[in-house]
């Protein structure tokens, strides 16, 4: 028996096939959320967004009219924005860096389990970067290489902690286990993730991995 969350999510489904749209907001439902909305096209999904008002979208990447990262660009530049999970059966890394990219909070293949399912849809919602196991290492080596050309030198100064925060933050790592990798409490993290978001001007989490994954601050271990 599947138990009810603590706080319901209300959630969108962005996909051209309605057995999976079915099968998905099924999923959902027995969780206990709230599938406030369903489209089986981009501009559509765009149009009814602004009155179901999802905290979280589930998009394909291949719709029949506009792409799925086009509606995440959309939906992300939407008042108030949304967070999107790229639900996807391409596991193309030019893929997952376009959606990234254009604002995806996660990245999950259609191969996914039912509770990874269900996990990534709940990180989501709070602005955990989410990534199907292996995609995140294609997403930041890409990244890295395109990194090693010399950095601005008016670029904002990290200490190493917050640099090594931010190394996990980009991996994909929740506070509670980058304060459990670090021997740091969950307070100290956030206020090294604020301290950063502070010098390098960006407003959220998912902000601060796409500069970690487009500056290559992740580096290796």
């Amino acid at each position: 028996m599947t138990e009810t969350p603590a706080a319901p999510l209300r959630v969108m489904i962005v996909d051209d096939h309605p057995m999976w749209r079915d099968a998905v907001a099924r999923d959902l439902a027995e969780a206990g959320h709230e599938v406030v909305a369903t489209a089986g096209d981009g501009r559509t999904a765009v149009r009814i967004a602004a009155a179901a008002r999802p905290q979280v979208a589930i998009v394909d990447l291949q719709l029949p009219d506009i792409s799925g990262v086009e509606v995440t660009r959309r939906l992300v530049a939407a008042e108030p924005p949304v967070r999107v999970l790229v639900l996807s059966a391409s596991g193309e890394q030019q893929d997952v860096l376009d959606a990234v990219k254009a604002g995806a909070t996660g990245y999950l293949l259609k191969s996914a389990g039912r509770e990874e399912f269900l996990t990534a849809v709940a990180r989501t919602a709070t602005g955990d970067a989410v990534f199907t196991p292996g995609l995140a290492g294609l997403v930041l080596g890409e990244y890295r290489r395109l990194a090693a050309a010399p950095r601005d030198d008016g670029a904002p100064r990290l200490t190493d902690r917050e640099t090594e925060v931010l190394r996990l933050v980009a991996k994909g790592l929740t506070y509670k286990q980058i304060a459990a990798r670090l021997v740091i409490s969950h307070r100290t993290v956030q206020n090294h993730v604020q301290n950063t978001l502070g010098k390098l001007q960006l407003h959220n989490r998912v902000e601060l991995v796409r500069y970690a994954i487009e500056k290559g601050l992740d580096g290796p271990e």
